[in-house]
């Protein structure tokens, strides 16, 4: 262990909801939570490349509210330890790690931050490593520090970092950042590959009190919501909870926005390594390990004459025939079917479901929620079928509706429930019926997981339809 890499804090963002890669990705459950290059999700590949540093500390990861118990779930499977610090709303990434940063100088207070996007596919060994060595060599001496990605080839998905004067001709080379490109047609992003220009990566390495001291000396007003923010932080369960008005007050602005295109003593690290920030379905369809056809299939897919395409098939058979270069990915409620080379206008499509209000763009058919999940099955005019699973010793909110009744039944395992005056014990094949108004609560005191169908009637059927009297997972 170096004496620069022991003070490395791991830093994740974990926000965002990647509509891009719509519909497998939604709001309720991003691209960050979903395993979409291997048996992990994203999140813990990348939680997982954090711990590989070995630097000793506790990795922070800042979420969003909606998605702080799928978070910790997935940090918990893994096996592995993380600070989670909740934003009360997504402002971008500089108040993110500013508040990060404040967390950070609470484990250590000579704390460098390696900021990472939590979304990020990056080739594991020992580059990464060496360049975040190098990095916090930098970073150490109070200067902001970027990684620059060698490029594989001219994207238009990206920015671009040019390269200034070398301030360091160790192994990897240090540049003075000379200035920050935005993403540029086909044309531009040749160019700038051959003047050795870098992708942005979006992945940082700072010494913690020194990006504040940048933050409030290049963005006040966020610096001080920030610090009003961490200081009024409450303990949840879990969870770290950010003061939610004086973090809603804050400006909303990028890190490279608020402070690296502003300091005149940014440094890059160049990253020679494959790297990808699965912006699309065509960065999937880059990624994963083509076919002879140059295919990729996902799931049970039949497939005749098809070329150069990616298919996923999520619960049902997809069939295909004489397609060449398409994206096609099958839902429970959704299907997506577009020409591969046009994949990032995927955003339209949301951009349109968000105009209409449609629930497609925010939750999956199968909704995950701390106590298990729930799965839509039919819903008509005044009725709604759900499939309702309840982990081992899991309870529900003691709740009651003003709009619906609801009767469940028990599939599978055993019901603790609470109706009304009355708590009763279920088992498979036995019934209830909630009344409209009543309190109820149910729970699974068994070793199995708990299956009921709920059925509800009623004049409003919509998830908001709740009054919580107690929970224990602080809803």
């Amino acid at each position: 262990m170096t004496k620069e890499k022991k003070h490395i804090i791991p830093v994740i963002l974990a926000g965002g909801s990647g509509t891009r890669l719509w519909p497998l990705s939604r709001e309720c459950h991003p691209k960050q939570l979903l395993p979409l290059v291997n048996e992990r999700t994203m999140l813990q590949n990348t939680l997982l490349r954090a711990i590989d540093l070995e630097t000793g500390l506790v990795p922070i990861i800042v979420c969003t509210e909606e998605h702080r118990f799928l978070v910790a779930e997935q940090v918990r499977a893994i096996g592995a330890r993380a600070e989670i610090i909740i934003e009360p709303m997504g402002r971008d990434t500089a108040p993110a790690v500013a508040a990060a940063a404040l967390a950070a100088l609470g484990q250590d207070g000579e704390a460098l931050i390696l900021v990472m996007p939590a979304d990020h596919v990056l080739e594991t060994g020992g580059k990464f490593a060496v360049a975040v060595a190098q990095g916090a060599k930098q970073a150490a001496t109070g200067a902001p520090v970027t990684f620059g990605i060698v490029p594989r080839s001219p994207h238009t998905g990206y920015g671009y970092l040019r390269k200034g004067k070398m301030i360091s001709a160790g192994q990897p080379p240090v540049f003075a950042v000379e200035s920050f490109v935005e993403k540029p047609s086909l044309e531009k992003a040749r160019q700038y590959i051959s003047e050795g220009c870098l992708w942005n990566s979006g992945m940082f390495i700072f010494k913690a009190a020194a990006f504040l001291d940048l933050l409030a000396e290049f963005e006040p007003i966020m610096a001080d919501c920030v610090t009003k923010a961490y200081a009024g932080r409450v303990h949840d369960l879990d969870f770290v909870r950010l003061d939610s008005a004086a973090f809603k007050a804050s400006p909303a602005k990028s890190v490279d926005y608020a402070v690296m295109e502003r300091a005149d003593d940014a440094v890059l690290v160049p990253l020679d390594c494959a790297w990808n920030d699965v912006g699309s379905w065509e960065a999937l369809w880059e990624l994963g390990k083509h076919d002879g056809q140059g295919n990729i299939f996902t799931g049970e897919v039949l497939a005749e004459e098809v070329s150069g395409s990616y298919i996923n098939a999520g619960g049902r058979l997809v069939a295909a025939i004489g397609v060449k270069d398409q994206i096609i990915v099958e839902t429970k409620d959704a299907i997506l079917v577009a020409a591969k080379d046009r994949a990032q206008e995927v955003k339209a499509i949301v951009a349109r479901l968000k105009a209409e209000k449609r629930d497609e763009v925010r939750l999956h058919k199968k909704v995950s929620r701390p106590w298990g999940s729930y799965e839509g099955v039919d819903q008509g005019e005044r009725f709604q079928v759900k499939r309702i699973m309840v982990n081992p010793g899991a309870t529900l909110s003691l709740q009651r509706h003003f709009h619906r009744a609801e009767h469940w039944v028990v599939v599978k395992g055993t019901a603790h429930i609470t109706n009304g005056e009355q708590t009763i014990i279920l088992s498979e094949n036995q019934s209830t019926y909630i009344p409209l108004g009543v309190k109820h609560r149910l729970e699974n005191p068994g070793t199995i997981p708990l299956e009921i169908i709920e059925i509800q009637t009623g004049s409003y059927l919509g998830e908001d339809d709740i009054e919580r009297f107690a929970d224990v997972y602080g809803r």
